[in-house]
């Protein structure tokens, strides 16, 4: 399946692995929203996305019994179908005053009312005259429901349960759902919804991100990362086969030295693994655990493993005895753990006192931001006055930092309980 391409939103264009994946990500969604009444906003740069994702969700909601209302773009505004192998169209960077398509679905209480057939409170949605404005066809305030342009798509929105007086698509909403596409422009979504989608691919929906606000337990944190890195595991070398130089380097600069157990925590395809193993020789041992099976399958592929070596497993619970390891190295691994603080304190729950951590990727903070199309902040994780302290919490000493175009490379030490 290749990464970057894009398949048409209808169900009968997805093979039947595409289909599981919709519909495991909206069973997700679905087990994430309250039993209450409330308003989703879908946002997202590419108007395809987001009628895939809020076509796809409204019908998941009626599938389980949670009638929701949503508008629907004019049929002469709505975008051509996708022809079978188009991509989605990327983007120029967008300007300051570029909006967003959005999309609203809004749900009823359960067992307490249905949208569009039953009465609540004291006016019928979607039918009835809520006040002195009719929903749907109305002008209620200044805003004309239904009809407010967003970028270059006219999308409407749905009237709360609630029936608030503010209902537009810019307005309020209980929970906001952002789409990550190949588009730019999209870099504030995190701090902004409290779930973040990867839609690459219209045909292969990936969670990444859960705000802690929902409640939400973080199960859905290893079959999503799965079935992100599942589809790339046989690119991946191709796609980044020339680092074996920065990955020597940085296990240098770790330096385990021989007779040492290290373990590479989210080993991909094993890239670190031969010079780890020359580091520390025949009487060390060497570990690499994913948490993604056709990741590890690749390393033994390329011969990059030997028997034992590899473990299948989840970097916020490892496998491993408390202050058995010498060393841990992190290659791309924190920035995807969804609570970055609990990640560090169980890579030191493993570490010896004294032990050593390297946190590294083969390209610097600002190129990495850059290829993703996202503006570099302060106040991420990895940034030197944010990652300190945050190491410094979770059991370990920030040792150097260093931050240069061509890698990122953090080294700390373990601290004394």
């Amino acid at each position: 399946m290749p990464d970057d391409g894009a398949s048409p939103t209808g169900a009968r264009e997805l093979t039947a692995a595409r289909t599981r994946r919709w519909d495991e990500v909206l069973g997700l969604l679905l087990a994430m929203l309250p039993p209450s009444a409330v308003r989703i906003r879908v946002e997202g740069r590419v108007i395809e996305a987001v009628e895939a994702m809020a076509g796809r969700l409204g019908a998941a909601l009626d599938a389980a019994g949670r009638p929701c209302t949503r508008a629907h773009h004019p049929a002469a505004d709505r975008p051509p179908a996708l022809p079978s192998t188009a991509p989605i169209p990327a983007t120029g960077p967008l300007p300051a005053t570029a909006t967003l398509s959005i999309a609203t679905l809004s749900i009823a209480t359960l067992g307490t009312a249905t949208l569009g057939t039953a009465t609540l409170g004291t006016a019928t949605l979607g039918t009835a005259t809520l006040g002195t404005a009719t929903l749907g066809t109305a002008t209620l305030g200044t805003a004309t429901l239904g009809t407010a342009t967003l970028g270059t798509a006219t999308l409407g929105t749905a009237a709360s349960a609630a029936g608030a007086a503010d209902d537009t698509t810019d307005g309020p909403a209980d929970i906001v759902i952002g789409l990550r596409t190949r588009s730019t422009g999209d870099d504030d979504l995190d701090g902004r919804a409290d779930v973040v989608v990867d839609l690459h691919d219209l045909s292969w929906p990936v969670i990444r991100r859960v705000a802690d606000r929902l409640g939400v337990a973080d199960t859905w944190h290893v079959s999503e990362s799965r079935a992100f890195f599942a589809i790339r595991a046989t690119t991946w070398d191709s796609r980044f086969g020339d680092d074996a130089a920065a990955y020597a380097a940085a296990v240098a600069d770790l330096a385990p030295g021989a007779g040492a157990v290290v373990v590479d925590v989210g080993c991909g395809t094993g890239r670190a693994l031969p010079p780890l193993r020359a580091a520390v020789g025949t009487r060390g041992v060497v570990l690499g655990l994913d948490v993604t099976p056709q990741m590890l399958e690749v390393a033994r592929d390329q011969g990059r493993a030997r028997p034992g070596e590899l473990l299948l497993g989840d970097a916020r619970r490892l496998p491993l005895a408390s202050g058995r390891v010498d060393a841990v190295f992190a290659a791309g691994l924190v920035h995807h753990l969804p609570d970055i603080r609990a990640g560090l304190a169980e890579l030191a729950r493993v570490c010896r006192p004294g032990g050593r951590l390297a946190i590294f990727h083969p390209s610097g903070r600002a190129a990495l931001a850059a290829r993703h199309g996202r503006t570099l902040r302060p106040d991420e994780p990895l940034a030197p006055g944010q990652l300190g302290p945050l190491l410094a919490a979770a059991g370990w000493r920030l040792d150097h930092h260093d931050d240069a175009s061509h890698r990122f490379l953090a080294l700390a030490s373990r601290t004394s309980d």
